[in-house]
């Protein structure tokens, strides 16, 4: 008896155990910690940076920065962060990492499934850091440059952030490509890929685990999932990636797509390289999870053209209100009072010069404050005209609850865009320019965003900047919902070279339930 009643005992411990680890690897849904939990940094995090480019003529900038002050893990070390060049799976006949594969029915799945995993010429540490609050950058030029997988831990673990910046001097993908390093998970969306013949888009699947992964691609148009369909069990090895050309998924080409990424065992990190023969190229990132409304940040002022992509990927239909929040307050663009989405179905709408030269950030919500529909959506922004444009992509994303990161900021090129979406919900918002790559001083400026608006800024410049330097946006406590993105503009030779990053919150923090032993579950 006294051996039975201490096996349940320990039984009950280590539910209580189990339950206490689940609560802190979820992710943080809300700003209301419930009854008897507290907030503590994140011990571990993980990101994956896929490979830049296969370009002669291009340049990659990685920039890590974990903001200061953040505390370091229960044991108290100091911690470590630093990326290492990954494993590629190349196609059959493919001498360019994935980038020349024929198109044909379900061809590109297959190859990747059986192709050649190429292992990294070296594993050194990529951008590992020292100390927070200060950028570390690295470069290269190798247009064979690795994909990278690195893990942060201790006190650099919560608000990790590594950009990746390229730039393509000439040919089918020139233009400025960036993107906020990924976080691994098990399911994304991207709407706005295409599979037509003027686009090669390549997602890019990267396992930074030491198991297989396993994927399932489905790409969704107008009609619904598209016909010759075939991106099923797409292996990607441990500490590997692979990239798959989406129009060898399919037998029909489609203008406007939506990519849905699964991962059916294990995980993996997922972004969409798109390149378009006049438009240039970039980086297309995962929306955020569906919801009945989103917030797309960051249309810069100057946009020429503006194509929002949408899908209700549930199994309703949905009905939103289309509103532009600009600097005086939110407006409805002209003949788009609202917009059905059917379920399963990709809906693309020419919004033109939707800005008419102000910024602004586009916010749908339901037309029926009833209505659950969960939605995606993405757009795609366009700066220029003629032979001289660039393309550049805004998925929805989350707001920013505590704190989000911008890394590489430069001197000059960076724009801050901040909306607060809903009417009366004042946000106020901290920004602060870290010290310099190089050497600088931080500095930290006040913003307030009246509700229903939205605010670009020059962001601030750490004094006696030298290098490249990060931006934190940290949210008052008490001020509405903040939705952020940073656009970098460096031109090239004419070409208004532009990328924009959402800014969501970087979740560097988790609630943590009280747990305790509660021995009634032994008693009838």
């Amino acid at each position: 008896m006294k051996r039975t009643m201490m096996s349940l005992i320990g039984v009950a411990v280590a539910l209580a155990a189990v339950t206490g680890v689940a609560a802190v690897a979820a992710p943080d849904g809300g700003r209301d910690a419930p009854r008897g939990s507290s907030r503590l940094p994140v011990q571990r995090s993980a990101l994956l940076c896929p490979a830049p480019t296969s370009s002669e003529v291009g340049e990659t900038a990685y920039t890590a920065f974990a903001p200061k002050g953040a505390a370091a893990g229960a044991d108290g070390k100091k911690g470590t962060a630093e990326l290492r060049p990954a494993g590629t799976v190349r196609a059959a006949g493919d001498g360019a990492g994935g980038k020349g594969g024929k198109k044909g029915k379900g061809k590109g799945a297959a190859d990747a499934a059986a192709g050649q995993t190429v292992a990294p010429r070296d594993t050194e540490p990529v951008v590992p850091l020292q100390e927070a609050g200060k950028p570390v950058i690295a470069t290269t030029d190798k247009p064979d440059a690795p994909a990278l997988v690195g893990s942060a831990d201790g006190m650099f673990a919560p608000g990790w952030t590594v950009q990746q910046t390229t730039s393509v001097a000439a040919g089918a993908g020139r233009g400025l490509l960036g993107l906020s390093c990924t976080t691994p998970d098990t399911t994304f969306w991207f709407p706005g890929v295409s599979t037509a013949t003027d686009r090669q888009d390549y997602v890019h699947l990267t396992n930074p685990d030491g198991v297989p992964a396993v994927v399932d691609l489905e790409l969704h148009g107008k009609d619904g999932s598209l016909a010759g369909s075939a991106g099923e069990d797409i292996s990607v090895p441990p500490h590997t990636t692979v990239p798959v050309l989406l129009s060898t998924l399919t037998t029909t080409p489609t203008t406007n797509a939506s990519l849905h990424v699964v991962a059916r065992e294990g995980r993996v990190g997922a972004a969409v390289q798109a390149s378009d023969g006049k438009l240039g190229s970039d980086w297309l990132p995962p929306a955020a999870d569906p919801a009945p409304g989103v917030v797309l940040p960051g249309i810069p002022k100057d946009a020429t053209s503006v194509r929002l992509v949408a899908l209700a990927p549930g199994e309703s239909d949905a009905d939103l209100k289309v509103q532009l929040a600009t600097p005086t307050g939110l407006i409805t663009p002209a003949g788009l009072e609202s917009l059905h989405l059917k379920s399963g179905m990709t809906t693309a709408v020419d919004l033109k010069d939707l800005t008419k030269g102000e910024a602004g950030s586009l916010v749908l919500t339901p037309s029926d404050s009833d209505s659950k529909a969960p939605v995606t959506a993405a757009l795609r922004v366009t700066r220029g005209k003629g032979a001289k444009q660039e393309m550049a992509f805004i998925p929805a994303t989350r707001p920013v609850e505590k704190r989000a990161t911008a890394a590489d900021n430069r001197d000059h090129g960076s724009t801050l865009s901040l909306v607060a979406p809903e009417k009366g919900k004042d946000a106020k918002v901290k920004v602060t320019a870290s010290a310099g790559s190089g050497g600088g001083t931080p500095v930290s400026k006040t913003y307030t965003v009246k509700g229903g608006r939205s605010l670009d800024v020059e962001p601030p410049r750490p004094q006696g900047l030298k290098g490249t330097y990060a931006l934190t946006v940290e949210p008052e406590p008490g001020s509405g919902p903040v939705y952020a993105a940073r656009m970098l503009a460096r031109p090239q030779g004419g070409v208004p070279a532009f990328t924009v990053q959402p800014l969501p919150d970087d979740r560097g923090s988790v609630l943590v339930p009280a747990a305790g032993q509660d021995l009634s579950v032994l008693t009838d």
